[in-house]
């Protein structure tokens, strides 16, 4: 049974690494789910400690997913309609069956946000739309960031508890 949930941990780990990236396989979450099968073996000691801490910061990024390219719209002078636009395009972009669905989204709904504030300015209109891109993009690299660090802490795990999972 430990063999099937290392192994089930491991699959979870690489597409969580994956997901961080791939708007169609879940990211974080995921990697939280593989250490969480790694500490349901008999031969890891569970540490509640961890796992709550992890679970926390999985929570904490996941919200802020959804919110960083939002305030990326804002900081590069979107208004509200910019800011409505990025969540709007966030989602029609994850349920569109387009590739980069997810990036193309939040870009072209404060795009089209803006324009409908202000249809003259489009300076104005495409700076916050570039703002909504460079908040997607950061958002994507602290969610790989954690991924890696995540990743790292169930190799190590498995390395102190190799005597006794292999």
């Amino acid at each position: 049974m430990d063999s099937l949930l290392l192994l089930l941990g491991f699959v979870c780990m690489i597409v969580g690494v994956f997901g961080s990236f791939l708007p169609v396989l879940p990211g974080l979450s995921s990697c939280w789910v593989g250490l969480l099968l790694l500490y349901l073996t008999k031969s890891v000691e569970n540490n509640y400690w961890v796992l709550v801490i992890t679970l926390i910061i999985t929570i904490i990024i996941t919200i802020l997913d959804y919110v960083i390219p939002a305030k990326g719209t804002k900081k590069f002078g979107g208004s509200s309609y910019g800011v409505w636009g990025t969540n709007i395009g966030l989602i029609v972009g994850i349920l569109a069956p387009i590739p980069f669905g997810v990036i193309i989204g939040p870009f072209l709904g404060a795009l089209i946000g803006e324009l409908l504030y202000d249809s003259q300015n489009h300076k104005r209109a495409l700076k916050a739309a570039t703002g909504s891109l460079l908040g997607f993009l950061a958002s994507s690299f602290i969610n790989f960031l954690f991924c890696i660090i995540y990743l790292g802490m169930f190799l190590n795990i498995v390395w102190q508890n190799r005597a006794f999972l292999f």
